[in-house]
This record gives structure tokens, sequence and C-alpha cells, in this order.
């Protein structure tokens, strides 16, 4: 207890000095690679290189190769043929020579691995930009989808928020099929120059690959015949809904895989560089930015300062902070200032419910989300704020907002309500990662949590996601993490909001999972699960361990009233026996997910904030909710 109470000082006075002036927190959100290298290659797309970043990036990119010569997508991950193609291609622009020893090392790899034919769609569009791929060995996808009315399969509300938002531009990019001069060939990624893209054999006719894939060669000979006049209407139509999607500061949905697309989609049809559109657009992805002092430049995907001030709120408040303390105060004001109170594309499903959440980004109005805006509330809770009628206000409309967007099997996905269609997955195109937004675990345990909290444990709406919650629980006693590194954070989210709920610690479902956090707890008392648990059932609950993961794990037994416990007590040690000298914790690992497997996070904050709430509420029992909170 001792030495917790030391780790948590510590921790306390390392979070509290790394808040913003203006109330908020904001940790690097590590990704890999292909950020930076399709910065460089839509910036040679563009036409707007500029030597500084190009070293800057280059450098990044270099620093990030491993020693078989691959780049992988998460730490300690193996080497991925896409990412890797993409690295090289930018090492290529920056200058870097065929035949210096890392970019051979890397292009055998690749050849070894089937070559630039064997990479996603996503890469060999990239590569068709450039005339190193032909656009006809590309799947169809035609700008006319925007035009599909909304029950019909595969209008693009059938994909999720993120998708969509990648998916409108791209049929620009497809319809138009640029070519820009290449500065220099890649022959050396194929395995045979001659015929880059050797034939495969088609899936099974009544398999639904071969569905798909049959149905993309109509579309191939659609594109021939398709009526000008509708194909033009098409991608205005799209032109409009690209840019009425722009945010504020010029990005769109606050992340950087739709700026990109919907740079190059609006260049094509005839956006010069200098329209406000653009010009904000390229500032946008300067602000995704990161320059570190070794002169490298790492481009974050998306930044993540909503998810990250909340979740400080609530570790700082949970770690024995007064609820008036002038940093929860500052935060909260934030918080306030950042809420959605206008319509986004959510309400596509669900017209007439009136807005009232929190993005996950600095600026991203037209897609708040369900996680963030439950973990807001219970930040907020934490605060004895001087305007308490305004957070009454802000969390009454966050309540009827989040309960309207709850699916009709009783959970929550992250951004859209009812987001399951089987289809868009299938897609030849979609081979990039998940491109729906079905109803997970974490996400609908943080909505039970928020509302138990808000005195709704009894309400329709909580007990219907109560019930999906154990009814999805894993054989082995786990949940399934959607949005982090995987059974140990399902975990961790489930179990504090079945108890919040009213659930037992005694309850067999909240037993089961103490059993099976006891049996994947590592030998020095820590625990982690490796990102290759999402395909692989022998790396479930296994890893090595982490900060992050050790929080999420003690939280759970926590919640199971196990404070006393073993698990809890070599849990605590682990976390104090590896705090750094200056109250942090070190953790090159990468427990978020973006899509499972295919996209990976290293949230630097979350070594910090998870450990901290983990070691408050060891030290200062459960969850400190505010005075003042009022039943809804």
């Amino acid at each position: 207890a001792g030495a917790a109470r030391r780790a948590l000082a510590r921790s306390v006075e390392y979070l509290l000095g790394r808040q913003d002036a203006k109330g908020w927190w904001k940790g690097d959100l590590e990704t890999n690679v292909t950020m930076d290298a399709e910065d460089l290659m839509l910036r040679q797309f563009l036409g707007v290189q500029d030597d500084r970043i190009t070293a800057a990036a280059a450098r990044f990119i270099r620093g990030e190769q491993r020693a078989d010569g691959t780049w992988a997508t998460f730490h300690g991950g193996p080497g991925e043929l896409s990412v890797t193609v993409e690295a090289y291609v930018a090492l290529r622009l920056a200058g870097d020579r065929p035949d210096e020893p890392h970019m051979e090392t890397a292009s055998a790899w690749i050849r070894a691995r089937g070559g630039t034919a064997a990479t996603r769609v996503f890469t060999r569009i990239w590569l068709a930009l450039f005339g190193w791929w032909k656009w006809e060995d590309l799947p169809e996808l035609p700008p006319e989808l925007i035009f599909l009315p909304r029950w019909f399969p595969l209008n693009i509300y059938d994909f999720g928020c993120w998708a969509r938002q990648t998916v409108v531009p791209l049929t620009v990019v497809s319809a138009k099929r640029p070519v820009r001069p290449a500065p220099f060939a890649l022959d050396e990624l194929h395995t045979d120059a001659r015929t880059p893209n050797p034939p495969k054999p088609r899936a099974p006719v009544l398999s639904w690959s071969g569905v798909f894939q049959r149905a993309d060669r109509l579309l191939h000979l659609y594109r021939r015949a398709a009526p000008r006049a509708l194909r033009r209407a098409a991608m205005n139509t799209a032109a409009r809904w690209i840019v009425e999607r722009q945010e504020n500061d010029g990005c769109w949905g606050g992340i950087q895989p739709p700026a990109v697309y919907s740079l190059i989609a609006l260049r094509l049809l005839g956006y010069d560089l200098e329209h406000p559109v653009m010009r904000a657009g390229l500032a946008s992805l300067d602000r995704f930015a990161i320059w570190r002092e070794d002169g490298a430049r790492m481009v974050e995907a998306c930044q993540s300062p909503v998810w990250d001030t909340c979740l400080a709120t609530i570790a700082l408040a949970d770690a024995g902070l007064p609820a008036d303390h002038p940093a929860l105060v500052r935060a909260a004001d934030w918080m306030l200032g950042e809420e959605i109170t206008r319509v986004g594309d959510w309400a596509v499903r669900r017209p007439g419910l009136a807005p009232g959440g929190w993005a996950f980004e600095f600026h991203n109005d037209n897609y708040p989300d369900i996680d963030d805006t439950a973990e807001v509330v219970l930040a907020l809770r934490r605060v004895a704020h001087p305007e308490p009628a305004r957070v009454d206000a802000a969390v009454a409309r966050a309540g009827r907002w989040t309960l309207g967007m709850q699916s009709g099997n009783g959970a929550w996905g992250a951004f859209d309500a009812d987001n399951t269609s089987p289809f868009p997955n299938r897609l030849p195109f979609c081979d990039f990662g998940e491109v729906i937004d079905p109803p997970s675990a974490d996400v609908t345990a943080h909505m039970v949590e928020m509302l138990a909290h808000e005195g709704r444990a009894r309400h329709p709406g909580t007990r219907r996601g109560v019930a999906w919650l154990l009814d999805h629980q894993e054989p082995c006693g786990a949940w399934f993490g959607r949005w982090g590194v995987n059974y140990v954070y399902g975990t961790g989210s489930v179990v504090p909001a079945l108890t919040a709920a009213g659930v037992p610690a005694a309850h067999p479902a909240i037993r089961r999972a103490v059993r099976w956090l006891e049996s994947v707890q590592n030998e020095d008392g820590g625990w982690g699960e490796d990102l290759r648990s999402y395909r692989e059932e022998k790396w479930i609950g296994r890893g090595a361990s982490t900060a992050s993961q050790t929080g999420w794990a003690l939280l759970a037994l926590l919640a199971a009233d196990e404070r006393g416990g073993e698990a809890v007590e070599r849990g605590v040690a682990w976390l104090a026996g590896t705090q750094r000298a200056d109250g942090s914790w070190d953790e090159p690992y990468f427990t978020g997910t973006g899509f499972p497997w295919d996209f990976t996070i290293n949230y630097h904050l979350y070594r910090q904030v998870f450990p901290l709430t983990a070691l408050g509420r060891y030290v200062h029992g459960r969850p400190a909710i505010a005075p003042g909170r009022r039943a809804r």
C-alpha cells in the first residue's frame, strides 16, 4: 500500500505537468509509417513537395525499418507487405537509391512475398496514381454509389463513418483514373517485371467472394457504358458531399486518410491548390505532424485530445485530486466547450434525435462518438464545476443522444446505430480493415457504466445493454476488445460496468472473468496481450506486461471486490516497481485498436492514465463521482 501511494503521488504530479493551459491533454498517437509514406506520395501527386518535410519524413521512416528490411504495423510485430511497399516507395521519392543495402533488403523481401501484386488495394491505388500499376487491374468503385438510396444494399451509409469518408472521394479517383509521370520505375518490386499482375484463379461462383468478384467485372463493363451526364452528376454530388463535411480546421472527420483522398478527388475535379478548401485541407495535414528532437517527422493518423482529456480527468479524480482542483475545472471547461450540438451523419439512421455528444478529436463535428461521450460524462461528474447547471444540461443532452443511438440488439457501436450490413466487408475493394461499425462490448460497457452512475441502472436501455454483455461473454470468461487490445481491454471495460449496474461480484459471469484474468497474469505480476490475439488463439491474454493493460486488468479485479487478492497485490506491485523516477511508465507496445489486427495504435497517454486510475481505485476505493449528481 505504501508503494502504491508513492507511485500514485508521482503519477499525479507527472500528469498534471502535461496539461495544456487551455485544459486539455493529448498524447502522441503512433500508428505505422503508411501515414508518413502516403503524406509524401500525396505531396508528389499534388506537386507540393517540400525538401525539409521530405527529409524529415524519410528520417522517421528509415528509423522504423526492421533488421529484416521490413516495416511492421505494431511494435514487435511481423513485417507487413503493403506497409513495406509504401515505405519503400516513399524512400525512393526521398532520394534513397534502390541499390543501397537497406533498400535492397526491403525489395528482396517484397518480391519473396509476391511483390506489389500481393499488396492491399489501397497500396495499389497509390501505385496506379503514378503509373506503377494499371487502373484496369483494380476493383471498380463507381461514383454513382452516392445516388443509392439508404435502403439499398451498399449505399454509402452502410459503411462505417471512417470508411464512408474514404470511399466517397475514392469513387471520384476511381472514375478519373489519373496518372502522374513517375519519377522512376519500380520493376524491382515485381516478381516478374514483364507480368507485374500475374493471373489469379477466381473464387467459386457460389461463394460470396466469387459473387463480388464477378460483380466487379460487371462494374468494369459498366464503366465503358456509363452515361456521361450521370457520371458527371455523380462526381459533382460527391464533391459537394466532401466539401460539406470538411471541418473548421480543414480536416475531414479528424483523421488522415479521408483528408488525403478528399484532397486528391477535389484536385481532380478542378479545385485549384489555392482554393480555400484545398489550402485548409493541406494545412490540417501539417497539424497532424509531430517533429521529434532528432529532426524526424511523424504523421499522426488522428489526434485524441477529447479522449485523452476525459481519461486523464477520471484518473486524477480517482487518484484523490479534489473535485474542485483547478486542473479538473479547466479540463471540464474545455470539454464542455467541445460538446457537439449539431446534427451529423448519425442522423441518417436516427432522424429526429436531438444531438448532444463529443468526438475524439479537436474538430470532428460530423461524427461524435458514443464511447467518448460516455467517458466525458463520467469525467464531468467527477468535477465540482462552478456552473453545475451547465454540466447538468450537457449531460442531459448526452444521455438522450446516446440512448437514442442504442442499436436494435441492445448494444452500442462507436459512431452509428445498427451499422451492421454484411456486404461492405465482402467487396474486393475493402481489404484494408474493418469497414462497418457493429456494436462492441467495450463501447457498450462504457455506456452501461455511464448510465448506471447517472442513476439509470434500472432504465430499460441499460438493462438491455447488460443483457447483451452477459450474452457476449466468451467461454473463457473474457470479453472481446474492439477498440483496445484485446480481451484484457474488453474485460477491463465490462466488469466495472456490470458491477456499477448492480451485477453482484459473486455473479457467475464476474467470477469467470476474475478466474480468466488470474489465469493470464504474467509471472512478473503484470498483464499483457499481443495484437496477434486478434488472429491466433494462442495469443489471447498473452504478451509482455504493459502499464496500460495491467491497469485494465486491475480495474476489473478491483470492481469485482478482489482488492486483497494475490493477483491485485502482484499487479499493483508491478506498476509501482516499473514506474520511472518522473512518475511515468514506458510502453513501446501498441495497446490501442483502430481495426483489429489491420490498424493498431500506441496511445502514448494510455501508459499514464490507466495505471493511475487503477492505483487510485486501489488506494481510495471505488470511483469518486462528484456530489450533486442528479439521476435522470
